[in-house]
C-alpha cells in the first residue's frame, strides 16, 4: 500500500518542477508539502521547507560581505597574488603618531656591577647604547624592507639599570607627524639599543640575553590609541 502511495506521489511531485518552471519556488514547496502530508502525515519540524529555508540563509550568509558586513582585517604587505608590497598610503591622512616600545638585557652580576662602575673596556654602555638605539631609529626603513621611509621629529632612548635582576631596561620612544605610524621606529630603537649592550660587554660575558622586545603604547593613525595590557 505504502508503496503504491509513493508512486502515485513522485510522479506528481515531477509535475510541479517541469510543467510549471517559472511558478514561484515558495508556492510549489508548498503544494509539495500538502501533497507529501497526504502520503507521510504531518510534516517534521526539520521537512522540506525547514530545508529551503536554512539552504536560503546559508546563501545569505556566504553574500553577507555584500550587504554591508566587513570582512577580517588582512595584513597589508601581502598583495592580491601572495607576493610582498609596500603599502600605498598616498591617500591616508596625516595625522601626529607615536609610539613606545621597551626591551630588557640581562647581564648577570658580573657584567652589571662593571658597567654600574662604568669600568668597561669599551667605555660608557649606557651613553653609547642610547646614541645607537636613536641613530637606529632613523635608520629603520633601510633595516626593514617595507617599512616608509619617514621624517622623525623626535627620538627618544631611556636605559635603566636594575639591580633587582642585573638587568638593563631600555625604552624608546618615537614621533612624527605623517601617514603612517611609527611602531617599528620605536621597536628598533630599543632593539638596536640593546644590541649596542651586548657588543659594549660581550668581552666580559657571552651569556649576555637581550628579550621582551614589545610595543608598548601607540597614538595616532585609522586605528587609533592602543596600550599593552597589564
Amino acid at each position: 500500500m505504502f508503496l503504491r502511495r509513493l508512486s502515485v506521489t513522485l510522479p506528481l511531485s515531477r509535475r510541479f518542477f517541469s510543467s510549471n518552471s517559472n511558478h514561484d519556488l515558495s508556492s510549489t514547496i508548498a503544494e509539495l508539502n500538502k501533497e507529501m502530508e497526504s502520503v507521510f502525515g504531518e510534516p517534521s519540524s526539520n521537512g522540506t521547507a525547514s530545508s529551503a529555508s536554512n539552504v536560503h540563509m546559508a546563501q545569505e550568509d556566504q553574500l553577507g560581505t555584500h550587504k554591508g558586513v566587513e570582512s577580517p582585517v588582512g595584513l597589508t604587505h601581502i598583495g592580491s597574488t601572495g607576493e610582498a608590497q609596500m603599502v600605498d598610503v598616498s591617500l591616508k591622512e596625516s595625522s601626529k603618531r607615536t609610539a613606545i616600545a621597551r626591551c630588557k638585557v640581562i647581564l648577570g652580576k658580573k657584567v652589571f656591577d662593571l658597567v654600574l662602575a662604568n669600568q668597561m673596556a669599551k667605555g660608557d654602555v649606557l651613553s653609547v647604547a642610547k646614541i645607537a638605539g636613536i641613530s637606529g631609529a632613523k635608520h629603520t626603513s633601510s633595516l626593514i624592507p617595507l617599512c616608509h621611509n619617514i621624517t622623525l621629529t623626535n627620538v627618544r632612548v631611556d636605559l635603566t639599570l636594575k639591580p633587582e635582576d642585573f638587568s638593563v631596561d631600555i625604552e624608546g620612544e618615537a614621533a612624527s607627524t605623517g601617514k603612517t605610524g611609527v611602531e617599528m621606529e620605536a621597536m628598533t630603537a630599543v632593539t638596536i639599543a640593546g644590541l649596542t649592550v651586548y657588543d659594549m660587554c660581550k668581552a666580559a660575558s657571552k651569556d649576555i640575553q637581550i628579550s621582551d622586545v614589545r610595543l608598548e603604547h601607540k597614538t595616532g593613525g585609522k586605528s587609533g590609541d592602543w596600550y599593552r595590557e597589564k
